[in-house]
């Protein structure tokens, strides 16, 4: 039996072959990376959006007992883990929002009225402002 001896090529890439790879990884990045900013912002803006709904409940609750509304956070006792409502009474804050209340006193006629504003900061402008106030309009200005 005859032994034939063969010379076993390289197992390594071709530089080619490193850029067609590195060409994909880019491509790829350039599509990926907006969408997934784009779902940051909108799970930011859907947090925001809860945060002001928690509010208005709070606002509710605090007119049944007190026959009127407070731009107060700590009137209202409301906290939450995830946005700072102590440092700043008459606003909370998570990094991205700052959430403040407007309220509208009653006058002969007129009931009491709030309204509750979610302002991006620089972080998430390009996001909008979102707005709930005491007759339930959820509106949302900007992109």
């Amino acid at each position: 039996m005859k032994r034939i001896n063969r010379k076993v090529a390289n197992q390594g890439f071709t530089l080619i072959e490193l850029m067609i790879v590195l060409a994909i990884i880019g491509i790829l990045s350039a599509v990926a990376l907006p969408a997934y900013d784009d779902y940051v912002a909108r799970a930011r803006r859907s947090q925001a959006q809860q945060l002001l709904l928690e509010i208005a409940n709070r606002q509710e609750m605090y007119l049944l007992d007190a026959r009127a509304y407070t731009n107060s956070f700590t009137t209202l006792q409301f906290t939450n883990s995830d946005w700072d409502c102590t440092t700043v009474v008459t606003q909370c804050s998570n990094g991205y929002y700052n959430v403040t209340i407007a309220v509208v006193a009653a006058s002969a006629g007129v009931p009491p009225a709030y309204t509750i504003t979610a302002t991006p900061l620089a972080s998430q402008v390009s996001d909008g402002t979102l707005t709930y106030d005491s007759l339930g309009v959820s509106t949302h200005t900007g992109s």
